[in-house]
């Protein structure tokens, strides 16, 4: 009998503002690396919740979502096995005297030619793979993902 693969659940959100996305650069086991925000779906939330959340946590930016890019798998350097639901937003406004994940060093807006070139501080090719695929086939609507609690 086979064992159960049990991937880790995340979420990443693509905001987008002025030909910008945003990122953070964060502290993680592998060094500091640059990822768009992002983290773990938590019980009791939906995605889209949870997108909504990580965002505001490591960025302090309240967004709305606006269309689900893709659900990807990412095998890790130590073994973890990830899928990644991505989401397309637009920022709402920022947040003053917001206290950001504790990992959190800078919160950066770049361009994809700005990302290229810090490639080697990626935390995942994810993180270019899905803004390609979010820069040339655009987003889905919401609903594809929109399930309750």
């Amino acid at each position: 009998m086979t064992a159960v693969w049990s991937p880790r659940v995340t979420v990443a959100t693509l905001v987008e503002r002025n030909s910008s996305f945003l990122f953070v650069r964060e502290h993680t086991e592998q060094g500091v690396r640059i990822n768009q925000p992002a983290g773990h779906w938590e019980a009791n939330e939906s995605l889209l919740d949870a997108a909504k959340r990580e965002t505001l946590e490591e960025t302090g930016w309240d967004v709305t979502l606006t269309g689900f890019v893709s659900a990807a798998t990412f095998a890790a350097p130590d073994g973890n096995a990830y899928l990644r639901f991505t989401f397309v937003a637009s920022p709402m406004g920022k947040r003053a005297n917001v206290s950001l994940d504790p990992e959190i060093l800078e919160v950066l807006w770049l361009t994809r030619g700005e990302l290229e070139l810090l490639k080697d501080q990626w935390r995942s090719p994810l993180v270019g793979e899905v803004l390609d695929q979010y820069l040339s086939m655009g987003a889905q609507p919401l609903e594809l993902v929109s399930l309750g609690r």
